[in-house]
């Protein structure tokens, strides 16, 4: 049996943002949550589930020439998803460099024989789990700036999951 490793692709936050996003994580502990761990926090792209190291390799070579422009995406409803009992942050409007994104991510893993998630893409940031209803709680929407997208692994360690940047790749800035 090979050794596989769990990843998926990813968005992960600047200083400033992970800040805001800590901040609101503790008006949600304020409330009874446990908060995601703020080190843990980004917006998933694509979920790749188990892989093995050549899958691995093939895949991050194939991502290097994808062309994606900075977008900004605004988390500004806070939901809560009874399935898996989550509170998370969505947008109200998702820029089409985003689904740009995914499909291109998706392109890639499919061209290295990997399956990935066949719903309709929902950009959110998981500020909590094992939640069981949606708090009344105010906020400023949080603004992010993406310019790069990585390759993060699922850790499961002693004191609970912990997520590593593998790799991190910048958008490629079009010319006009």
């Amino acid at each position: 049996m090979t050794d596989s490793s769990r990843l998926f692709f990813a968005l992960w936050p600047d200083d400033q943002t992970r800040l805001e996003l800590v901040r609101l994580g503790q008006s949600i502990e304020a409330k009874g949550f446990r908060p995601v761990q703020s080190q843990n926090v980004h917006v998933t792209l694509v979920f790749l589930c188990n892989v093995d190291a050549a899958s691995e390799l093939l895949i991050k070579h194939g991502v290097t020439g994808i062309s994606a422009k900075p977008f900004v995406l605004t988390f500004d409803q806070l939901n809560y998803w009874s399935k898996p009992k989550i509170l998370c942050l969505s947008c109200l409007h998702m820029p089409d460099e985003v689904e740009s994104l995914v499909a291109a991510l998706n392109r890639e893993v499919a061209g290295c024989g990997l399956q990935t998630e066949t719903r309709p893409y929902s950009p959110h940031i998981t500020l909590a789990r094992h939640a069981w209803y949606l708090p009344d709680i105010n906020f400023e929407p949080i603004v992010w700036r993406a310019e790069s997208f990585c390759l993060v692994e699922s850790c499961s360690e002693p004191g609970g999951v912990n997520y590593k940047v593998r790799q991190q790749w910048p958008f490629i800035k079009t010319t006009v």
